[in-house]
């Protein structure tokens, strides 16, 4: 048995011997082409202060297809995501209370950087796109089954009727679908979810639980002579309340009645929802602040996400008074809803080229003929949006307001918010 085996080793030694030794001259060939085929690459110097780093051209980045490498890599990072979400969820299932995990700055740049403007407009030019009557049977009940729409209180049932989609987002509804609640002073503006609402604490304001954004911010400074007459008063004593508005708080500044607080209430429209909204009180409209921002989705999941989510999108501010004092009411935009129309404002265009992110431009509807604005009656139309969105109010009223509502509950246009 020893003998068999000892024959055998030369045996296979021998044979062996040839394969291992090509082996090697495949790998010093390999590596020779390689090494060779570097060195032809026209090289860059990069220069610090002390060192100097040579790069190949980055055309051999490419050989490394990057796009595989970031559709893994994105890949990856929505399946975590999608795994926290469900973690979270769980935890919420066994009543533990899950802090929120904001954005880190580089996410929030990173999804910044995504032309959402740019798609928001191109959105907005198929929606004006008429289709042909055989198609729209098919595409609008495509829509409504996706998204729930509940089309028995369409003033117009017809789908044939909505010749683009623009006319069957805004379409209006028939009378008695929404009736207006007088018993109460505040009511919702249009329909939708209830994420946030409450008393505004360190000029801070909840977009949705423990996610805050700044009020200030927001809003925008206030200093244009038009904001400030809102309670009524006479001009008398300027200057001494000037200094005085000088050195309160953002927040005190709205407040104009002794005795009252700051209130707020956000409603997230989703795509099913009717996207119009109304005047949620009696009051008078004095002046329009317009921001050119991002256009980052507001569903409820991002909210919770980013931190002054509404501060960065595009939105108009509507502000004015009524009986109790400060009132605004702010249309928010969202991806695909870079058009917010109000009724009212011809002059008032949103997602626009000619507007850059981070800056804002003002309107006064007060002028020498006009010295009230613009009157609003509880429940009269007010705007629309191009597809879901959000509403959000910030408004001043005396300390025994309240608000008759659960968060995260549906609720209609015309139901009650709060009273006093």
């Amino acid at each position: 048995m020893a003998a068999s085996v000892g024959r055998a080793g030369p045996v296979l030694g021998q044979w062996a011997a040839p394969r291992m030794s090509s082996l090697h001259q495949w790998r010093s060939s390999f590596l020779s082409h390689f090494l060779l085929s570097w060195k032809q690459l026209p090289v860059h110097t990069l220069r610090t202060d002390t060192r100097k780093f040579h790069t190949a051209a980055s055309r051999a980045l490419f050989r490394l297809r990057p796009f595989h490498f970031v559709v893994a890599t994105g890949g990856g990072y929505a399946g975590y995501r999608q795994y926290e979400k469900y973690r979270d969820r769980q935890l919420e299932r066994l009543g533990l209370e899950v802090p929120p995990r904001l954005a880190g700055e580089w996410e929030v740049t990173l999804y910044k950087s995504v032309p959402t403007r740019l798609l928001s407009r191109a959105w907005g030019r198929l929606n004006q796109v008429e289709l042909p009557t055989w198609l729209r049977k098919p595409v609008y009940s495509l829509y409504i089954w996706t998204f729930g729409v509940n089309m028995k209180e369409a003033a117009v049932e017809d789908l044939d009727h909505y010749r683009n989609l623009s006319e069957f987002f805004s379409r209006k509804l028939k009378p008695q679908a929404r009736p207006v609640c007088g018993l109460h002073s505040v009511i919702s503006p249009s329909d939708g979810k209830i994420l946030n609402f409450g008393q505004v604490q360190n000029c801070e304001v909840e977009q949705v639980k423990g996610v805050t954004y700044s009020l200030e911010s927001f809003l925008g400074p206030r200093d244009t002579p038009d904001d400030l007459p809102l309670s009524g008063g006479s001009g008398n004593g300027g200057g001494q309340a000037s200094a005085a508005t000088a050195r309160s708080s953002f927040q005190s500044q709205l407040v104009t009645k002794e005795g009252n607080e700051l209130y707020h209430c956000v409603i997230y429209l989703a795509p099913g929802d009717y996207h119009c909204f109304h005047s949620p009180t009696d009051w008078r409209v004095a002046h329009r602040r317009h921001f050119p921002g991002s256009l980052m989705s507001v569903n409820p999941g991002v909210a919770r996400w980013i931190k002054e989510l509404f501060c960065h999108n595009e939105r108009v501010v509507l502000t004015g008074d009524w009986k109790h004092g400060f009132f605004s009411l702010t249309a928010v935009g969202a991806t695909n809803v870079g058009s917010i129309r109000i009724y009212f404002d011809r002059d008032l265009h949103t997602n626009s080229p000619r507007y850059s992110k981070g800056s804002y431009n003002d309107f006064s509807f007060i002028t020498h003929s006009n010295k009230e604005g613009i009157p609003m009656r509880k429940g009269e139309h007010l705007g629309e949006f191009n597809l879901g969105s959000t509403i959000v109010l910030i408004f001043e009223a005396p300390k025994d307001f309240n608000f008759h509502l659960k968060p995260g509950q549906k609720i209609r246009f015309g139901e009650a918010l709060g009273s006093l």
